[in-house]
């Protein structure tokens, strides 16, 4: 029964001291958020660790948080986990400078990072994103926000995955456009972290 539950019904039965629907809700959501982290970090180990941190800290804050929505919780909270791992990689990398050209993508996060504040950056980036078509936008956020595969937008959408490879890649060559300085990773990891931190 406690698998046919909704998220936040598990949650509500977490926060009363259930080890079993905690269980049911670590494996709903621990391949995807598992997937997400790895998608960025290119680490297996990095990945599991993230995901082990964030349902280590659910258990332990389950009597303090207040979470209405348990899916975008547990993802932005994934993500965040992921900003922080990256931002150490980079402030590593930052104290190495020789190494850096290893690291391109860490690096310009890095710096912009330093140069600009979050909500600048993410008015900047916003408003740049809506000079494209709102499909272009719409395929795009769903890509880097949502984290939803080429598959799973072409479905939602009811067009092909071709087209939504097309239409990531304009979006991508568009913003590399005003942001030259960074490659197309560098670019895809800024708007990640701004929006998703």
């Amino acid at each position: 029964m406690t698998n046919k539950l909704t998220d936040n019904e598990l949650w509500a039965a977490v926060a009363s001291d259930s080890s079993r629907a905690f269980v049911v809700l670590y494996n709903r959501y621990w391949h995807k958020l598992y997937q997400s982290a790895k998608k960025y970090l290119k680490d297996d180990t990095a990945a599991e660790e993230i995901v082990h941190d964030v349902f280590v800290a659910l258990w332990q804050k389950r009597h303090t948080s207040n979470i209405i929505d348990f899916q975008k919780y547990i993802l932005v909270t994934t993500r965040y986990h992921v900003y922080k791992r990256m931002r150490a990689l980079a402030t590593e990398k930052v104290e190495y400078r020789e190494e850096l050209p290893e690291y391109p993508a860490l690096a310009a996060v890095n710096e912009v990072d330093i140069k600009l504040g979050y909500e600048d950056l993410q008015t900047e980036l916003g408003n740049v994103l809506k000079q494209l078509p709102r499909r272009c936008q719409e395929i795009f956020w769903m890509s880097r926000v949502e984290n939803l595969s080429n598959d799973e937008i072409a479905e939602r959408l009811h067009i092909s995955k071709r087209t939504v490879e097309n239409q990531i890649t304009i979006a991508l060559k568009f913003l590399r456009s005003w942001y030259p300085q960074y490659s197309g990773v560098a670019v895809s990891l800024l708007f990640f972290f701004i929006f998703c931190r």
